[in-house]
């Protein structure tokens, strides 16, 4: 199948992200109100994990094996991540928008986010780990690799109780929708 990449990154940039319902069927949506993960001092995590990452029991890598995070982030009894979806992502890293930031214990894969990376905006889609602490790890260097680079925002689309822990706060639609047209005029890379 052939998918217009343009089209697509133009949704993203519009505030629109793509899902597949529960028939695979893939679909644009937006919402009223969208998580951010603060890239300033709101950022935080819990005590245990600073001993984790004291311990440095993990390495991280970018797009080491993207096709292994994405295939991390599908496997869940139910998910919206379809093989079109993944046919998409795919093609989304090939063009250099699509990015897997992952954790490493030793040659073993331990977690990973998976995101699109727009100008200064990062939009997370999902992510996951195969080893504890490996996505939180990932979460934390994530935040530093952004905030080196300069990045304006850290979209996390939908909340939830483990975004909470790391200071994800909600911002309504005309909020984000600035926030994003301030972060397009930017020109970042995550590597």
């Amino acid at each position: 199948m052939q998918y217009d990449i343009a089209a697509i990154i133009q949704g993203y940039a519009q505030g629109y992200f793509l899902m597949a319902d529960d028939s695979e069927r893939l679909s644009w949506y937006g919402s009223r109100d969208r998580t951010l993960i603060p890239l300033d001092e709101r950022f935080r995590y819990p005590k245990s994990l600073q001993r984790v990452l004291n311990q440095e029991r993990f390495t991280v890598a970018v797009n080491r094996d993207f096709p292994a995070v994405v295939a991390g982030c599908a496997n869940r009894e139910t998910t919206w991540i379809s093989q079109e979806l993944r046919e998409i992502y795919w093609l989304l890293y090939e063009k250099g928008f699509a990015y897997s930031f992952e954790t490493w214990q030793g040659d073993e894969l331990a977690g990973g986010i998976l995101g699109i990376v727009i100008g200064g905006a990062f939009i997370g889609e999902s992510m996951f780990y195969r080893i504890p602490e490996g996505s939180k790890v990932a979460m934390v260097k994530l935040v530093e690799r952004l905030r080196q680079r300069k990045f304006l925002l850290f979209d996390a689309q939908m909340m939830n109780p483990h975004l909470e822990r790391f200071g994800a706060y909600r911002v309504m639609d005309e909020e984000y929708q600035a926030l994003l047209s301030k972060a397009l005029q930017c020109q970042y890379d995550l590597v």
